[in-house]
């Protein structure tokens, strides 16, 4: 049965399903709100996302995985069956086989934990597999030659960057630093700058349309709502993408010193390769305008996005399930 493949993208920030044959099947927030009175799940995905901030005292919406590793198991074991059965439909004649993708660093606990949450949302096997090697595949590179690949995955929570080459993880580091932290650096400037309160959705409304990691031409700008701190009133202020630039100055370039620890560490040959085929950036972080820029200004190597950045670890975790399929022997058709 070809649908009984899922590959899944258990990221921070977003779920991603992809099914063997129809591609990315659902991608929606990683928020769960429930009733605190009653303990129930109110609402999941999008439509908790939406609640985000705006809550009632006995509804909370959270996000029950931080930077990559399950914060809250019950709630995350529900957002997956909840995810599997929207994905898959509840007729089906026998448990799907899948594959789960965590950040590089996760110790073997948070693996474990992972896995058992997924055989409980009802699969038949669990795969767990590395980001970096996933959001390869996914960028189509075809990592099981002997040349390295570098790969920089900009997810909600973490960053992974690793150097790949015949099928496996040479060289790689996971910083908790990403997209949410770019939303939190925008916060904390508006306040600090503008004596302005904003909420996380319009700090990453911000980042989304003006956002920048390096000066750009042209600026550009946009009218901001919040609560002004001394006043304690509701105030418009204009930001201006130098101003986004200022304010994700300091993580970005964490993410910049994380990449050139991972080439500091490259073999010589590795380090050769990845200068000629320059860097891929995936991941929904790396989205934002000026990253490549930052890093090829730093590293001095092209750097590049991929196609479709979002949905790159989700289509490469769905596509590693046939990269092995059979007795965990490399499938031919891939």
């Amino acid at each position: 049965m070809a649908g009984s493949d899922i590959g899944i993208d258990l990221g921070t920030a977003s779920v991603l399903v992809y099914i063997k044959g129809k591609g990315v099947v659902l991608k929606e927030p990683s928020v769960v709100a429930f009733d605190r009175d009653t303990n129930r799940i109110r609402a999941i995905g999008e439509e908790a996302r939406l609640m985000l901030g705006r809550t009632p005292g006995n509804i909370v919406a959270v996000r029950p995985l931080r930077q990559g590793v399950i914060s809250d198991y019950t709630v995350t074991e529900k957002m997956l069956k909840h995810f599997i059965q929207k994905s898959v439909g509840k007729s089906r004649f026998r448990k799907p086989r899948i594959s789960v993708c965590v950040p590089s660093g996760v110790t073997e606990v948070e693996k474990k934990a992972v896995e058992d949450a997924t055989y409980q949302a009802g699969a038949r096997y669990v795969d767990i597999i590395e980001e970096p090697i996933a959001a390869a595949i996914g960028a189509g590179i075809d990592i099981t030659r002997p040349c390295g690949n570098m790969i920089v995955d900009i997810g909600g929570g973490t960053s992974d960057i690793a150097v790949i080459s015949l099928g496996g993880t040479v060289v790689s580091t996971s910083v908790k630093i990403a997209g949410d932290d770019f939303d939190e650096a925008i916060v904390r400037y508006m306040r600090k700058k503008h004596n302005l309160l904003i909420g996380e959705r319009t700090a990453e409304d911000i980042k989304i349309k003006i956002g920048t990691a390096f000066r750009r031409p042209e600026s550009e700008s946009m009218n901001v709502r919040g609560r002004n701190l001394v006043t304690g009133l509701p105030k418009t202020i204009e930001v201006t993408s130098e101003e986004t630039e200022e304010a994700l100055k300091e993580t970005t370039s964490q993410i910049v010193e994380a990449v050139h620890s991972v080439l500091e560490k490259t073999p010589p040959e590795l380090a050769a390769d990845i200068a000629d085929r320059g860097i891929v950036l995936t991941g929904g972080g790396s989205l934002l305008r000026g990253l490549e820029e930052l890093i090829e200004s730093k590293t001095g190597i092209t750097t590049m996005t991929a196609a479709d950045p979002m949905t790159a670890v989700a289509i490469g975790t769905g596509k590693f399930v046939e990269f092995l399929s059979g007795n965990g022997r490399r499938d031919s058709e891939n």
